[in-house]
């Protein structure tokens, strides 16, 4: 059963291309490890609410852009073993792909797919 990590970060908004070239760097690292696609998207209608929403959860100012990320992976076994090899991969830790936003109020998390045809 496929499994999915999904990710939730504040990004500068003028470090969009910044978050662009560091996600292509980072997604290639992730399929090396066994993620089977990566979906990168740039918020465009993320509203304030009152009691949560995104922009809240990551501490989003108001020059920053949401955005929200997901890791499908073929197993949570794969993605565990994954996960244990990107950390330890020098290009995840390289000059050429620095984090172009605060890491600290990054939000995660795996989830279980939950297959609603059955």
């Amino acid at each position: 059963m496929s499994y999915i990590d999904g990710f939730v970060a504040a990004v500068p908004t003028e470090n969009k291309q910044k978050y662009i070239e560091h996600a292509k760097l980072s997604g290639v690292v992730f399929k090396d490890h066994g993620a089977l696609s990566i979906i990168e998207a740039w918020g465009d209608d993320t509203p304030e609410g009152e009691v949560t929403s995104f922009p809240m959860a990551v501490k989003c100012a108001d020059n920053e852009t949401v955005v929200f990320s997901t890791v499908v992976w073929p197993s949570k076994e794969v993605r565990d073993a994954g996960w244990a090899a990107i950390m330890e991969d020098p290009r995840m830790h390289s000059e050429d792909n620095p984090m172009p936003f605060d890491g600290q109020r990054l939000i995660y998390g795996g989830f279980q797919i939950l297959n609603l045809d059955e």
